[in-house]
């Protein structure tokens, strides 16, 4: 789906502030449509202090989709439910990865840490042996009284 108004991070991007009326028309479909399309759950407006329904730029992005893909590709609302279903688990899962990724780098970069301290003298923490990556925090025995 392509965000042609402002990027996906911009707050305004989310902010459900249009009305039914210039949603649709954003979108280039008749507001009964975006009112079906609401009513199968294709996209959730927000409520404006009146009961008024709002929409968001993301909101009028997937609008357009929807109509694409059942007017270009000829897919009926319930696949094209379904692909947005998917699209969003999609994305989640993506971020997910993204997530998990910077969290794996975070903790390669201490791994290095410590075994840039391990080769250093005086250091408290020593490789256990050649061929591990284990390291063990290693302390002098004590004299005995």
């Amino acid at each position: 789906m392509s965000d042609e108004f402002v990027g996906s991070g911009d707050p305004a991007y989310e902010a459900k502030v249009l009305m039914i009326s210039v949603a649709a028309r954003m979108a280039g479909m008749h507001p009964q449509t975006l009112r079906q399309y609401d009513r199968l759950g294709l996209v959730q407006p927000g409520r404006a202090a009146g009961g008024g329904r709002r929409y968001s730029v993301r909101d009028v992005v997937l609008l357009r989709e929807v109509q694409r893909l059942s007017q270009d590709d000829g897919i009926n609302l319930a696949g094209v439910k379904r692909i947005i279903g998917l699209e969003r688990l999609l994305e989640e899962a993506q971020q997910r990865v993204a997530r998990l990724e910077a969290e794996l780098d975070a903790a390669y970069r201490r791994i290095a840490e410590l075994e840039a301290l391990a080769r250093f003298p005086g250091s408290d923490l020593v490789p256990t042996n050649r061929t591990s990556t284990a390291l063990v925090v290693w302390r002098p025995r004590r004299p005995e009284r």
